[in-house]
């Protein structure tokens, strides 16, 4: 079949699910109120079914109620069970498949359960929805003429007990239908090496010939790979490479220190970008509009949601919990999920905020545990990305990577914020950057602004040496996939790992 052709019916299959799409937009109360029924219908003779009487479960009321918020530590023990070939406990059908994370700076490994639901209804539903939206927004699109770029995680998948662990995007790769193989580059087997540097020059060689069409990875990630085959072929642009790619759907880490840099990388002003939100636990958002930096919330993959409001200075309440309906726009909220894999009203760790809510669109800000409040200052990873992005065009520069902590008081002395910088193009005057960068936080974070006039001194600042923070990943066992650098700590546990290693 011709490309076109095939890119002509695919194309037209995959905007039918728009009308799907369109009905949870226009009754979104209604689908989640359903999908949360049939939850636990579906659960109710689980061990855990049985434990918080789901039978008798009627209505979301009954459900805040009867069953308790829970995290990863609290239900450990029950996964680990499950790992080790035990089932019916927090999900009806067999779990076989466990996506491994290990967080960022906790060395102790999470094994999310997925389920084949999980797969099927949720995270391949998800990329259908991805090219329903873009195709919808862009009919003139030739995207499946050509190939996806996909750059999935670091480690093959292991198996234990007949039950198999790996990166996420492994266990996507590893069950993906015959025709999603067909429409990608690079190839299972090279998609699935373990050994990372030795994959990413394969993706190269593997890559460079093929006529890709669209990307998809975490933008940090991408970039590294992007730069070798720029190197690889001495090309200036990856536009002069792939020259009918048109969109790079990325997701991960937020995009705002990357993008300037992703534009030089793809010149064409008629390239685009879009943003995913989608984690080990499920696929929860897509950009559903060109140029735009608000997510849609998927609300009918199997996920219902409740949010949490947060602050944090304060500890979340589960009295304080509140379902879609009743959130309100502008308020940074912890993310709460219930989903088609046995995670009952599980606390992810992320946070959120709403920029419209007919229909329910969001933000991704941060992470909970990913903040600096050492002297009431509040600041998050959305402000501290938000005054990065800001003086980067200022001072016509670019940031890699970064991480911060506090400097606490001592006797007879201030507190300050500290900062570590690796920049892909450096500012001509670093002590501007720094000066510019402590005023931009202070206009994005009021209570920053009012400790910087009390007890908080100007912010201290170091360049860092080209390749410092992928040297620490390394050292971690932690390069590729969606294992990240923490941005912001309320402990100087890893900035002086950091500052040593630069100094050495």
């Amino acid at each position: 079949m011709p490309t076109s052709l095939f890119n002509s019916i695919a194309s037209w299959i995959l905007k039918k699910r728009i009308h799907q799409i369109e009905l949870f937009l226009k009754y979104p109360k209604e689908v989640q109120n359903e999908l949360l029924i049939e939850l636990l219908k579906k659960a109710e003779d689980t061990e855990t079914g049985i434990r918080y009487n789901f039978k008798e479960i009627s209505n979301y009321k009954e459900f805040k109620e009867n069953i308790p918020l829970s995290t990863y530590e609290s239900i450990a023990s029950q996964i680990e069970r499950c790992r080790n070939g035990t089932q019916n406990i927090f999900w009806p059908t067999p779990i076989k498949w466990f996506a491994k994370s290990s967080g960022t700076t906790n060395a102790k490994s999470k094994f999310i359960p997925v389920s084949t639901e999980a797969l099927e209804d949720c995270h391949y539903k998800a990329g259908k929805d991805m090219l329903s939206l873009y195709f919808n927004n862009n009919p003139d699109s030739q995207l499946l003429s050509g190939k996806c770029l996909r750059l999935g995680g670091s480690h093959e998948l292991y198996n234990e007990n007949n039950t198999y662990f790996g990166d996420l995007s492994a266990i996507i790769i590893q069950n993906l239908p015959f025709w999603a193989e067909l429409s990608s580059t690079p190839s299972h087997k090279t998609s699935l090496m373990s050994e990372w540097e030795i994959k990413m020059q394969a993706i190269v060689t593997e890559t460079i010939p093929e006529k890709v069409t669209s990307l998809a990875g975490v933008p940090s990630w991408m970039l590294i790979l992007l730069q070798k085959v720029l190197t690889e072929t001495k090309r200036k642009t990856i536009s002069d490479i792939w020259p009918e790619a048109e969109v790079y759907f990325h997701g991960g880490v937020s995009f705002k220190p990357y993008k300037e840099l992703y534009k030089n990388l793809f010149p064409k002003a008629e390239f685009k970008f879009y943003e995913i939100y989608n984690a080990s636990e499920g696929f929860f958002g897509i950009q559903d509009r060109n140029d735009s930096e608000d997510l849609l919330l998927m609300l009918d993959y199997g996920i219902f949601y409740e949010f949490i409001p947060f602050q944090p200075s304060l500890d979340s309440r589960e009295t304080d919990i509140i379902p879609l309906t009743e959130v309100e726009l502008d308020t940074n909220y912890e993310l709460v999920i219930t989903t088609n894999a046995g995670l009952w009203r599980y606390r992810i760790g992320d946070t959120v905020r709403f920029t419209s809510i007919s229909p329910y669109r969001i933000q991704v800000t941060g992470r909970t545990k990913h903040h600096i409040n050492a002297f009431g200052e509040e600041l998050i990873i959305d402000n501290a990305e938000r005054a990065i992005s800001e003086v980067c065009k200022q001072t016509n520069s670019a940031v890699l990577n970064y991480s911060a902590a506090p400097i606490f008081m001592k006797q007879h002395s201030k507190g300050a914020h500290e900062w570590i910088i690796e920049f892909e193009k450096e500012p001509k005057d670093i002590q501007q950057f720094s000066k510019l960068l402590d005023q931009c936080l202070q206009k994005q974070n009021s209570d920053y602004e009012a400790k910087r006039n009390s007890s908080l001194e100007q912010l201290h600042f170091h360049r860092a040496k080209p390749g410092l923070f992928y040297q620490w990943l390394s050292k971690k066992n932690k390069l590729g996939g969606q294992h990240k650098i923490p941005r912001l700590s309320n402990s100087r546990e890893l900035l002086e790992v950091l500052l040593e290693m630069n100094a050495s």
